[in-house]
C-alpha cells in the first residue's frame, strides 16, 4: 500500500470479495523521511474520516504516502506494517547512478517492481504465510490457461504492463492485480470515494520517488562528482559546437537546453561516456532499425534460438507498440546485467524508430494477442 488510490481500491476490493488483507507500506528512504523503525500501525487509533485527514501529495513512498496509508488501513479495518527496504531501495539508486555515468538512461521503476514489489515483498510475504502479493497496477494476471501469463490492464491509457515485465515468471502465480480490471480511473476513484477511502481524489505520482525535485542530474553529480567534467558537445563529423558540463545531464531525443543554437532543431543523437561527449544531429539521425537487448526476461516460452517471430515491442514507457520481429541469439555471460540475467535477443522493427534508448526497457507482446505480455528485456544497443 504506497499510499495512492489504485492500492488502496485493490486492497478494499479484496477485503470485499473475502480475502484476509494485510497492507504494506515499503520504507524505502525518500527524501524528508524521519520514520522511526515501526511496529505494525495501530489503525484503530487513526482517523478514517475523509472530512478530517489532510492528504499528502508528495509522490510514491514518501512520509506522506506512508500517513496516507495509515489512514486507508484504518478506514478498511485491516492491518498496516511497514516494511524496512531503505538498504534494498540504494540498490536502486546506485542502478540509476551507474547507468548515467554509463552514457545510458535508466528506468528505476522497472527495476524497483522487479526488485523489491515483486521481489522482497514476495519473501516477506511468505514469511507472514501470505498467499498472494496484490498491488494497484493497471495490468492483469490472466488464470484461464494451463498456467498463468501477463496482460495489459483493460484501460490502456493507464496500462502498466511495461513496468511489470520484469517479474520472473514463477512470480505470476502469486499476484494479484484487481485494478487492472477496470476500463477507466474514474471508475477506480468511484469506488474509493464509495468505501469512504480519503485519498479518493489524490492526484498520481509522476515524479521518480528519490528524485522530487526532478533534478536528476544533482542526484548523480551528488553521487559522482568526478563526472562534472566539462566536455565537447560535437556533431556526426565530429566538429566541436560548444561545452556542456557532464554527458550525464544529457538524453537521447532531448532537443531544449542542449546549449547550441544553429538556426535550426538539433537533438542529442549519442552520448559518448568514454570521451565525455555529446553528439547532436537531425531529428532523421534519431531513428533507428534495430536494437540489440540484454537481461531477457520470458513470460512464456521463450522462442527457439535463431528463429525470427513477429511481435509488437514498446521501447518505452509512453510509446506505442509497433510491429516488429525478434530472435534469440545467444545466452553470452557477458550480457548479464544489474538483475543477474544473462542472455540476449534481437529486435528489427517494422519501420524506424525514434529515440531507441540504450538502457531503457523493451517489452514484447503477441503480435496476434495484443494484451498478451510475451517478455522484454534491457536496450544495449542501437542499430541505424
Amino acid at each position: 500500500m504506497s499510499g495512492g488510490v489504485d492500492s488502496s481500491v485493490a486492497a478494499g476490493l479484496l477485503k470485499e470479495q473475502g480475502a484476509e488483507v494485510v497492507g504494506c507500506f515499503m520504507r524505502l528512504g525518500s527524501p524528508g523521511e524521519t520514520l522511526d523503525e515501526l511496529v505494525p500501525y495501530d489503525t484503530a487509533q487513526v482517523s478514517c474520516d475523509p472530512a478530517k485527514v489532510k492528504i499528502g501529495h508528495q509522490g510514491c513512498c514518501s512520509i506522506n504516502d506512508a500517513a496516507d496509508a495509515r489512514h486507508v488501513a484504518a478506514a478498511l479495518d485491516i492491518p498496516l506494517y511497514v516494511c524496512n527496504f531503505k538498504k534494498d531501495f540504494g540498490r536502486i539508486i546506485d542502478y540509476f547512478v551507474d547507468e548515467y555515468a554509463r552514457g545510458r538512461t535508466p528506468n528505476p521503476c522497472v527495476r524497483c517492481n522487479d526488485w523489491l514489489k515483486f521481489g522482497k515483498l514476495h519473501e516477506y510475504a511468505r514469511q507472514i504465510g501470505a498467499e498472494f502479493v496484490a498491488s494497484g497496477h493497471y495490468a492483469r494476471v490472466d488464470r484461464s490457461g494451463p498456467s498463468p501469463v501477463m496482460r495489459r490492464g483493460l484501460d490502456l491509457s493507464k496500462d502498466q504492463s511495461y513496468v511489470l515485465f520484469g517479474a520472473s515468471r514463477q512470480r505470476l502465480s502469486e499476484m494479484v492485480l484487481p485494478i487492472g480490471e477496470y476500463e477507466t480511473k474514474a471508475e477506480v476513484r468511484a469506488i474509493a470515494e464509495r468505501m469512504g477511502l480519503p485519498v479518493f481524489d489524490k492526484p498520481d505520482s509522476q515524479e521518480i520517488c528519490f528524485v522530487p525535485d526532478n533534478d536528476y542530474a544533482g542526484l548523480v553529480e551528488r553521487r559522482r562528482p568526478d563526472l562534472s567534467v566539462e566536455g565537447r558537445i560535437i556533431d556526426r563529423e565530429g566538429n566541436q559546437l560548444g561545452t556542456h558540463a557532464g554527458q550525464h545531464r544529457f538524453t537521447i531525443g532531448q532537443r531544449r537546453g542542449v546549449g547550441v543554437a544553429l538556426g535550426h532543431p538539433i537533438y542529442v543523437i549519442e552520448k559518448r561516456p568514454e570521451t565525455n561527449e555529446v553528439v547532436v544531429g537531425e531529428n532523421t539521425d534519431l531513428l533507428a532499425s534495430s536494437c540489440v537487448v540484454h537481461e531477457p526476461n520470458w513470460l512464456v516460452d521463450p522462442p527457439t534460438e535463431g528463429e525470427w517471430i513477429g511481435v509488437l515491442a514498446q521501447h518505452r514507457y509512453n510509446a506505442s507498440a509497433v510491429p516488429a520481429r525478434v530472435r534469440v541469439i545467444g545466452q553470452a555471460t557477458d550480457t548479464t546485467g544489474p538483475s543477474g540475467r544473462a542472455g540476449a535477443f534481437a529486435v528489427e522493427f517494422g519501420a524506424p524508430e525514434r529515440a531507441v534508448t540504450p538502457g531503457q526497457a523493451i517489452v514484447l507482446y503477441d503480435e496476434n494477442d495484443p494484451t498478451l505480455v510475451l517478455g522484454g528485456g534491457w536496450i544495449a544497443r542501437v542499430g541505424a
